[in-house]
Formats: structure tokens, C-alpha cells, sequence
């Protein structure tokens, strides 16, 4: 009793337990069809023949068990990794059994994953967190997603998911999509690298603040679709005024208004971001600072800079996510991207093709956030200790 109290009631696990089972058992896994542009037909647990389902549930179950019966650390990391494993084998699961269905179909059938897979994934996945929460140790959520991507790749390139929908729309963009992920991280990371000078200035602009405040905010009001067409009718007129900036490489559609829409929008959590950390340091540590005879230069760079790293880091996460996500609305100016993969998708009514442009988006996404509050929440023990 007193290891489950110490890992707080299992009702929320169990409840999560009871909609896994619901997902796994009650709907389509799998949705199968003659060619991709039809809807299909639900394949559900009971035509699986391999028991893969019934591991899931009985790996799930040992999860349950393991996070209440043992200690809270040691129960909570075996847990996670018996969580973990249940959504690997429910997708190695699904691999096998779509092309076992599709070898005995026409060429363009398609055996896509269906909504029972993406909410057992869900249920999974949110039982892992809570096993990440209640360890408590920096950077263990990082290595978990680190891990599941690692173990999607080394499936998807081992053949294992061969049969599925979205291996078969990949098969067909490798290429594509190679190019679409290097563009979307230099679109964003671009986007970035414009808006973090941008917002210093506007933070040593000190008298009118309050217009910036104004501005950069109000720029957050605005569609970002809304956004990025007037950016292409404002470049568009400059590029009449100076027609030499073509020679350039610059142009009214392409990746330099996708850049300065982007980085508008980034502006706001950077500016906010430096400002705070600027006002981080305690007052009485600046003026030790200023009677030792350090500089101002000296004082930012050795007192306030490094006191306020945290929310440095901070307003950086926030703004590498938002801009990977903004970036995918660079495709419809001509800026690329996987928004490319996603609206091409759109256009054709393909699910599935959908979601291979959305899937690395999120990944990149949660990349950046993981690995960025790792180096917050470590550059706020260096300072506590």
C-alpha cells in the first residue's frame, strides 16, 4: 500500500488501462481498401493471428502492476519500459499483419492504420508520461523519445512496416521527402537565426518599450496564412522599387518572405525571453559586480547573461518549436518544406500521405523541445547549486 501511495492512486492508470483496452479490442486497427483514395475496410484485433494484441494488453498490464506494486523510481522505469514495448510490438503488430492482407490483394491496395491504433497509442504513450513524471530524473523524457524514433526508423528501415500505407508513400518520396526535412530545418532554423538579433535590438531599444511590446504582440494577432500573403505583396513591391535585388536571389515567393513572416512571429517569445533574463540577476549581485570594478560589458557577460540563461534557453525552446510548426505554411508561398508533403496530401485527399509529412514535424518538434528543456532544467540546477 505504501509503494502504491508513493506513486499516487492508480486510478488515472487504470482508467488509461481500461480505454486501451476498449481501442485495441473495439476498434479498426488497420483500415483496409482496393487503392488509397478510398476510405477501406476496419480490420479489428480479432482477425490478428500472431497474438500481438494480446501481448500488448499483457505488456500494458505488467506496466500497471510493476508501477504500483514496486518503488516509485525502480517501479516507474520498468513501467516505462514495459509501456514502451507494448506500443512497439503494437506497431511491429500492425507491419506483419497488413502485409500478410496486402500480398494476397491487387498491387495498389492499401492497408493504412486505423483510429483504434492512433488512440491505443495515445493511452500508451500518456501512461509513459506519467511513468517519466513521477521518476523525475532530467532528461529521462528526452532518451524516451529518442528511443521510440530510434525504434521507428530501425523498423521502418528494417522492413518491419513494409506493409503499411505510409511505408508505401514513402517507397514513392524518398527522395522528396529527404529534400522537404532538410528545407523545413533550414527554413525554421533561418527564421531563428533572424529573429534572435532582431529582438536583442528591440531589448536595448529601452525608451520605447512599450511600442514594441505593442508591436511584437499585435503581430501575434494576426493569420499566419494572412501574414505570409502580405510579406509576398510587400516584397513584391520593393523588388519593382529595386529591381537589382533580384540578382540577388530574392523573390517575391520562395523562402524570404516564409523567413521574415516566421521570424515576425518569433520575435514575441524572444524579446520577452531576454527581457526577463535581463532582469534575472539580483540587484545586489550587480552591484557587487559594479564595486569589484567589472564594466558594463563586464557585468552582462559574467553576472546577468549567465543568471539568466534559463530563460534564455526558455524563450529559445519556445521559438524553435513555434517556428518548426509555422514552417510548414512556408510550402504555400513556394518556400518547401514538408508543408509541401502535407498540402500535397491535402490536394489529393491521401490520408496518408498527410501524415507522412505531418508525423516528422511533430518529431522535429518534440525533438527541439526535449532537448531544449533538458539545457533549461540544467542550466537552473548549475545555478542552484
Amino acid at each position: 500500500m505504501r509503494h502504491a501511495t508513493g506513486n499516487q492512486a492508480p486510478w488515472a492508470g487504470l482508467f488509461a488501462a481500461g480505454l486501451l483496452v476498449a481501442f485495441l479490442h473495439g476498434m479498426a486497427l488497420l483500415n483496409v481498401a482496393a487503392n488509397r483514395l478510398l476510405p477501406g475496410d476496419p480490420v479489428r484485433a480479432s482477425a490478428f493471428h500472431d497474438g500481438s494484441i494480446g501481448l500488448v494488453s499483457l505488456l500494458s498490464l505488467a506496466g500497471l502492476v510493476v508501477g504500483v506494486m514496486l518503488p516509485r523510481r525502480t517501479g516507474s522505469l520498468l513501467a516505462l519500459g514495459f509501456f514502451l514495448s507494448a506500443w512497439a510490438v503494437l506497431l511491429l503488430g500492425l507491419g506483419a499483419e497488413a502485409a500478410r492482407i496486402v500480398s494476397f490483394m491487387p498491387p495498389a491496395a492499401r492497408a493504412s492504420l486505423g483510429s483504434g491504433f492512433w488512440l491505443a497509442s495515445a493511452c500508451l504513450l500518456a501512461l509513459a508520461g506519467g511513468s517519466i513524471a513521477r521518476v523525475r530524473r532530467r532528461g529521462l523524457g528526452l532518451l524516451a523519445i529518442l528511443a521510440a524514433s530510434g525504434f521507428l526508423v530501425a523498423a521502418w528501415r528494417g522492413g518491419g512496416l513494409d506493409g503499411l500505407s505510409l511505408a508505401v508513400e514513402y517507397a514513392g518520396r524518398r527522395e522528396a521527402m529527404h529534400e522537404a526535412i532538410a528545407e523545413h530545418l533550414l527554413l525554421a532554423g533561418g527564421a531563428i537565426a533572424l529573429a534572435i538579433p532582431a529582438a536583442v535590438l528591440l531589448s536595448l531599444w529601452r525608451p520605447a518599450q512599450g511600442l514594441v511590446g505593442l508591436l511584437v504582440s499585435g503581430v501575434q494577432v494576426i493569420p499566419a496564412v494572412a501574414l505570409l500573403g502580405a510579406l509576398v505583396a510587400l516584397v513584391g513591391g520593393v523588388l519593382r522599387v529595386v529591381p537589382a535585388l533580384r540578382d540577388l536571389g530574392l523573390s517575391a515567393l520562395g523562402p524570404w518572405p516564409a523567413l521574415l513572416g516566421i521570424a515576425a512571429y518569433l520575435l514575441l517569445p524572444l524579446w520577452r525571453g531576454i527581457g526577463t533574463a535581463l532582469r534575472a540577476a539580483d540587484p545586489a549581485a550587480i552591484d557587487a559586480a559594479e564595486a569589484m570594478g567589472l564594466t558594463k560589458a563586464q557585468t552582462l557577460a559574467q553576472v546577468k547573461l549567465p543568471l539568466g540563461a534559463p530563460m534564455l534557453v526558455g524563450a529559445l525552446r519556445v521559438a524553435a518549436v513555434q517556428s518548426l510548426g509555422l514552417a510548414t505554411l512556408g510550402a504555400l508561398i513556394g518556400a518547401g518544406g514538408l508543408g509541401r508533403i502535407v498540402f500535397d496530401g491535402m490536394a489529393q485527399f491521401a490520408p496518408d500521405l498527410i501524415l507522412l509529412g505531418a508525423i516528422p514535424i511533430i518529431l522535429l518538434s518534440l525533438a527541439a523541445e526535449g532537448s531544449l528543456s533538458a539545457v533549461e532544467a540544467s542550466c537552473r540546477a548549475r545555478w542552484r547549486a
